[in-house]
């Protein structure tokens, strides 16, 4: 008699476990500001200085004081001009300063007037005076000192995944090198007799049975945006001592172990068993759908132990699993605490009329009238779903859809990046 089955894990559940094991890698790296994109900060950046770093123009126009503008028409001398990068004199009252975006407001003037406001008025000499055409208020047009940043502020703090916005907010503050978490160190490897790689065989000679291995390609691309050193071991039989073998090696010189194939109960799934050979298996199986069979562990070595996950090895049951599991692990070996994917709600223009005791993830298309189509072919193994759509409905377990319900989606770009 076959033993009972253990009930599944829920994915919430899984992913607090899986966080759990996520320790932050020891090391980090010194990189350039230009070549930080992607890295998540291992040291907060703090200012050493203020931003503006006085008081500066946000128009091109003319500075001057509200006292000696009571009423439109007022003709003020021009007394000097301050372009961007140069500091002007203190101004005079009864005068007016030509200042373009970015110059520091000289002191004495309190407003700025932007040059459709003014006529410029022609001397024979000089730099002759401007008409202000209407009545400024104090601090207009005028950046304050620190209003962006203040001396000793935390900018960027520790953890944070570095885009391209963050770049620019850290140059603003003169920093030329920032101190980011090590890249984590991962081997990719999959398991089947049945795959073949693109470009060995040709389509018109692929043997019966045999399948291209798409997997190896997003899942090496989806660890590449996460910013790891990835070693691509291949494709490995589907023989256990060759699985043992391919884990051994992987285990001695990598953070993470990712597998994708082989972690079913089949005859043939020689995954689970060789983990268990070399060390342990923590999570095996969760309540979602695609993406059941999926396997957590670690196989030690000199100095600790290297983490293994192991993926389903049907496309979309990979990427997705891959998408809600192994990414938020990814970012939190690299230091990162906010790793779960924002959902948004939004309309479903489609029926799912059949509720299934998993939580389950479909892939949907934005639609034109806002709402969400369905793609027609939910299987795990139809990689087009995935590649069509522009994210999941996160579906709770029991329940179904009707046109017009508001559902929970997760857009790609939260997955992938």
């Amino acid at each position: 008699m076959r033993p009972a089955m253990k009930p599944l894990k829920p994915l919430d559940e899984a992913l607090a476990d899986l966080l759990a094991h996520a320790q932050l890698l020891p090391g980090s790296d010194t990189v350039t500001t230009f070549d930080a994109d992607g890295r998540v900060l291992a040291q907060s950046c703090v200012s050493a200085l203020q931003v503006p770093p006085q008081d500066n123009s946000s128009m091109d126009g003319y500075a001057l004081r509200c006292a000696d503008v009571a009423a439109a028409g007022v003709v003020l001398p021009v007394s000097q001009r301050i372009p961007a990068g140069s500091a002007g004199d203190p101004l005079q009252p009864g005068t007016a300063a030509r200042i373009f975006t970015g110059a520091p407001v000289p002191a004495g003037a309190d407003a700025i007037l932007m040059q459709e406001d003014c006529e410029a008025l022609a001397a024979a000499d000089g730099l002759g005076s401007v008409r202000i055409n209407a009545v400024p208020q104090a601090g207009q047009w005028i950046r304050s000192a620190g209003e962006d940043i203040t001396r000793g502020a935390v900018v960027l703090s520790a953890g944070t995944r570095l885009t391209p916005a963050e770049l620019g907010l850290a140059a603003s503050i003169g920093q030329h090198q920032l101190q980011v978490a090590r890249r984590p160190r991962v081997a990719l490897f999959s398991t089947g007799d049945e795959l073949v790689m693109p470009g060995e065989v040709p389509p018109e000679q692929m043997r019966l049975g045999a399948i291209y291995n798409s997997n190896r390609f997003f899942l090496r691309a989806m660890l590449l945006r996460l910013g790891c050193e990835v070693t691509d071991l291949g494709i490995v039989p589907d023989r256990r001592e060759a699985t043992i073998d391919a884990l051994r090696q992987a285990s001695s010189a990598h953070d993470l172990i990712l597998t994708s194939g082989g972690v079913s109960v089949g005859e043939e799934d020689h995954i689970k068993p060789a983990v268990e050979t070399l060390g342990t298996l923590d999570l095996w199986q969760i309540a979602m759908k695609p993406g059941k069979p999926f396997a957590y562990g670690q196989i030690p070595r000199e100095g600790g132990a290297a983490h293994f996950m192991g993926l389903p090895g049907n496309p979309v049951s990979s990427f997705l699993t891959f998408a809600l599991l192994v990414r938020p692990f990814v970012l939190r070996l690299q230091g990162v605490q906010h790793v779960t994917p924002q959902a948004v709600a939004v309309r479903a223009d489609f029926t799912w009329p059949k509720a299934d005791k998993r939580r389950e993830f479909l892939r949907v298309q934005h639609n034109a009238a806002g709402g969400l189509d369905l793609f027609n072919n939910q299987s795990s193994g139809v990689l087009t779903s995935a590649a069509w759509g522009d994210g999941v409905v996160d579906n709770p377990a029991g329940q179904t859809i009707a046109p017009g319900d508001m559902v929970r989606f997760i857009a790609f770009s939260e997955l992938l990046g």
